[in-house]
């Protein structure tokens, strides 16, 4: 099992929570920047009254590789309006003076090598961060990140993928801390119609090899996929479904208002999908 101790997290604790009353989580995505770090405050305390477990902030970046058109279009959009990596851990402290929803930095790994590992890690913790997800950054490149998050006690999330092999899942697990997010495709994000066939093979395959929870992301945008995971995961992620209706209103206000009633619909699938069970290898 991992080394990396953080059962005090604000993370660890939503899933302890969410595990004691068999319901599955919802995490939202939405790129932080788009159209402005202000709205993006709006967005986020409005996800968070519509009951979203855990938020990732996306870092936009220059050239993101694993994402599709709709949250590239986003970082575009972020990044013309001057966000930077500096102001989304601002907002994250802005984000504390009204609410403790836990908060992932989701950011590819250029940014924050940019700033440098420590400064990085003292400025997210210090603003109320619960942990990082860079994406680009494999686990055999991430030994002094781990070192110096997890000393600043930072959950470091690492992605799971189906072309893993057993071997590589449990190395990612140990890596990782708060949760485990597994990518239920190869290719990049976006939402879809339906979940991948094999996506239960995966889940198994996983649980072999981790007590952590479970999250599982990439096409994830309508309530039946919920219902379906609800039984299988721990959480779901919600990304380009939530960054599209930003994209769409015609208004801060009511791309607040679209992101709530979304994450709304999809917490109300999961409380009436299946009861939690665990998924037997």
């Amino acid at each position: 099992m991992s080394s990396v101790s953080s059962n005090s997290s604000r993370i660890s604790k939503r899933f302890a929570e969410l595990r004691a009353s068999s319901e599955l989580g919802i995490v939202a995505y939405i790129t932080a920047g788009d159209p402005t770090l202000n709205a993006t405050l709006k967005f986020v305390l409005a996800l968070a009254d519509a009951r979203a477990d855990v938020i990732e902030l996306g870092v936009p970046f220059s050239d993101p590789l694993a994402d599709g058109p709709t949250i590239q279009r986003a970082s575009e959009r972020a990044l013309k309006s001057g966000t930077t990596l500096a102001g989304v851990i601002d907002l994250v402290r802005r984000i504390r003076q009204s609410s403790q929803i836990p908060l992932v930095l989701f950011s590819y790994y250029n940014p924050i090598l940019q700033m440098g590992l420590e400064k990085f890690a003292f400025a997210a913790a210090s603003a109320g961060a619960d942990g990082v997800l860079a994406t680009d950054l494999t686990p055999e490149e991430s030994e002094d990140y781990r070192r110096i998050l997890t000393a600043h006690h930072l959950d470091t999330i690492f992605l799971g993928a189906p072309t893993s092999t057993d071997e590589r899942l449990a190395k990612i697990a140990d890596c990782s801390s708060g949760f485990l997010y597994l990518i239920s495709r190869t290719g990049v994000t976006g939402a879809k119609d339906a979940l991948p066939d094999d996506l239960p093979a995966l889940l198994r395959r996983a649980r072999r090899v981790t007590q952590l929870p479970i999250a599982v992301g990439f096409g994830i945008s309508l309530p039946g996929h919920v219902s379906v995971l609800g039984g299988l995961v721990d959480a779901a992620v919600v990304g380009s479904a939530l960054v599209s209706e930003v994209e769409k209103a015609k208004s801060v206000d009511g791309a607040a208002t679209a992101l709530a009633e979304r994450v709304r619909s999809l917490k109300d699938a999961a409380r009436h999908g299946l009861s939690r069970r665990e998924v037997t290898p």
